[in-house]
């Protein structure tokens, strides 16, 4: 089998590349919008944001201080991520020039722009096209859906819906020079399966390049911590986890690449589920499981 087990983020960029390639967060300092509507129930940036990474610093200072710290030589090249909150609220005539000078550097191959499905705007994505035709770079436009399901979107206080983020991919594919990745939460308090199940095909046949898929996390001081405390939902054990995955993954096209598989949060604020095992081992757990059962991903599609 020519192909990976998983077609995961460091596997298909030394596949294009021929080197590591690894992302260095950046912090715009925006606060998310979604905030002044309560924000998203499972929300709290403290929780995975990088310790060294300050939203008050220029980008380039975080540029520098991110190879330093993650690239630390391992990477030869690097994607300028933006994942902090929201970054394309971020007013194009400011965001625009940084992102300019940003991908001047010849490390880097181009922008990772994590982002909200309604906050993706024409104002931003005509004049970016342009800039990413003329430096020759890439970007990804990573969509934070969590579900295709809108009783799931108004749980989790998302304020879009499933046809604001259809409309958003149209979009962002209309310009030719965009690749696009989603996030997908799976564990939503309510949601079977089956439902989760149906997210992923769905988002699949939209013709996306990317998926980052994480397991519902409960994290100290939100409002998804108050429901767990009243019992009103159980998140997924690892051994859960693992067996959905692996239904989740055989149905995913092999061309689609796996940017994550499960959430990662600062220890100290995550209340559940506390699994206790580092990612690589969990990696490998997957990839054992996936070997013994001859499954890979995209394996369903070829039956």
């Amino acid at each position: 089998m020519n192909q990976p087990i998983i077609r995961t983020f460091s596997h298909h960029y030394r596949q294009k590349y021929g080197v590591p390639v690894g992302k260095i967060p950046i912090d715009t300092g925006m606060i998310c919008p979604n905030r002044e509507k309560g924000g998203c129930i499972f929300c709290r940036p403290a929780s995975f944001t990088p310790g060294y990474l300050d939203g008050t610093d220029d980008y380039l200072t975080q540029i520098e201080r991110g190879k330093n710290t993650i690239l630390k030589g391992r990477f030869s090249k690097y994607f300028a991520y933006f994942q902090q909150e929201t970054c394309t609220a971020v007013p194009v005539d400011s965001f625009l020039p940084a992102l300019s000078v940003i991908l001047e550097d010849p490390d880097c191959i181009g922008l990772i722009l994590s982002t909200r499905p309604d906050y993706v705007n024409d104002d931003l994505l005509e004049p970016l096209a342009s800039l990413i035709f003329e430096k020759k770079k890439e970007c990804l436009f990573e969509l934070g859906l969590q579900t295709v399901h809108d009783k799931s979107l108004q749980l989790l206080n998302r304020n879009h819906s499933y046809h604001d983020f259809t409309n958003c991919v149209h979009r962002i594919k209309g310009y030719g020079k965009f690749e696009i990745g989603v996030h997908l939460i799976f564990g939503i308090p309510k949601e079977n399966e089956e439902e989760m199940l149906v997210s992923v095909d769905k988002v699949c046949k939209l013709g996306i390049n990317a998926l980052k898929l994480h397991h519902l996390q409960v994290i100290r001081g939100t409002e998804l911590e108050k429901m767990y405390q009243h019992n009103q939902f159980s998140p997924f054990t690892l051994d859960g986890y693992l067996e959905f995955l692996q239904k989740a993954l055989v149905r995913i096209p092999s061309d689609i690449t796996i940017h994550r598989l499960w959430a990662t949060s600062h220890p100290e604020l995550l209340v559940a589920p506390r699994w206790d095992i580092l990612a690589t081992h969990l990696s490998q757990k997957l990839q054992k499981k996936l070997q013994h059962n001859g499954l890979f991903q995209g394996s369903a599609n070829l039956r």
